[in-house]
């Protein structure tokens, strides 16, 4: 019969085995969840990026022992860390498995949002006709649908593609379109907030993975009054699954159809993202 000393230590050992869960948001200098905290710097000492004290507190060490770790692993996808010092769920999951990330996003509430999201699945390989010219048969629909009209000049479709999808599921459903008409994408980003539509600022979300849906719009300030907008249709690892309009698949500045994207980071949407979800 083994003595208690070797069952307690056989506990502890089975005890370290299991991986501790993502907490739900980036873990960075000042962060007050000192046991995940705490978890990354055992792990870290661990895989020989320490030494660092096993104390809870992030601080300036751990950035660097964090760093350190990042300069050395890849994610899931075989691609590089961002060297950021934060550890976020990729970094989390080169950590502590794939197995530790049970993130998942609950399905929109409103008949409105899950039929948004039926028909801009459909719209997934739509381009533009020639590539590069913010012209085709479909695009100008989108267009239209925002008051533009296509024959006078050439206009980046993006957001325009976000209202067609809401009034086509609009219609569909009987409901009045919430969507704000607009071709801008930081104009949809202001009126939103005077209308009183719920916008979730990037930072928050990034606090509270939980404030993830999917119909959900992304926004990105390009810089210069410029943006890019799309629907999000899932949350994988720190990846969002999204349909996106004026857009491409190797994310080059010159957007050329309508393609469903896996490939954007949480962390990269800089603006933040509008709900109309009931």
């Amino acid at each position: 019969m083994p003595s208690r000393r070797r069952s307690h230590a056989r506990r502890k050992t089975l005890a370290r085995s299991v991986a501790p869960q993502y907490p739900g948001h980036y873990l960075t200098v000042g962060d007050k969840d000192r046991a995940s905290i705490r978890a990354v710097q055992e792990r870290l000492n661990q895989v020989g990026c320490g030494p660092v004290p096993e104390n809870g507190n992030f601080d300036s060490e751990t950035v660097a022992a964090v760093q350190l770790f990042q300069a050395r692993s890849v994610d899931s996808q075989g691609q590089s860390l961002k060297i950021d010092g934060v550890v976020g769920p990729l970094t989390w999951a080169a950590l502590f498995g794939s197995a530790s990330l049970p993130i998942s996003i609950s399905k929109p509430a409103s008949p409105l949002v899950q039929r948004t999201l039926i028909v801009a699945a459909t719209q997934v390989g739509v381009l533009e006709e020639p590539p590069g010219s913010n012209r085709g048969p479909q695009v100008d629909q989108y267009l239209v649908s925002v008051g533009l009209d296509p024959e006078d000049d050439s206009y980046p479709w993006c957001a325009a593609f976000v209202y067609w999808t809401f009034q086509q599921a609009a219609a569909h459903v009987g409901d009045e379109n919430p969507c704000i008409q607009t071709a801008g994408v930081l104009d949809h980003w202001n009126k939103a907030g005077r209308s009183g539509i719920t916008r979730l600022w990037a930072d928050d979300v990034q606090e509270d993975f939980s404030l993830l849906k999917p119909g959900l719009i992304f926004v990105i300030s390009t810089g210069g009054g410029k943006g890019h907008m799309g629907i999000v249709e899932d949350f994988r690892d720190d990846r969002l699954v999204t349909i996106e309009g004026n857009t491409n698949l190797p994310g080059d500045r010159e957007g050329v159809g309508v393609f469903r994207r896996t490939s954007r980071k949480l962390s990269d949407i800089n603006k933040g993202f509008i709900s109309y979800d009931a």
